[in-house]
């Protein structure tokens, strides 16, 4: 909870936090999650941990990748490859 407040003024837990280092094609950054947000999360959507997990991943390093999700449209924007990330990860699972 104290990097919510300390850096992004949030009083609530959220499953991920992302610290942009990336510099020009360079890609570099730090991702703290919150396992404990992340299961009560897939409990709540229905999902497995494991997808969950992903998908969070992925939520973070699409934001290294310069993806934003401020507005709606950039939500739907980050959701849509979110989705598409996992249902490339699950094909090659097979």
């Amino acid at each position: 909870m104290n990097i919510n407040r300390d850096f992004l003024q949030h009083d609530y837990y959220t499953d991920i936090i992302t610290f942009d280092y990336s510099e020009k094609n360079i890609i570099s950054g730090e991702l703290y999650i919150s396992l404990d947000t992340v299961k009560t999360n897939a409990e709540k959507f229905g999902e497995s941990f494991e997808r969950e997990l992903h998908r969070v991943i992925i939520h973070g390093i699409l934001h290294l990748c310069g993806q934003n999700d401020q507005t709606s449209e950039e939500q739907a924007e980050m959701r849509m490859k979110e989705e598409w990330a996992l249902a490339n990860i699950e094909i090659g699972k097979t």
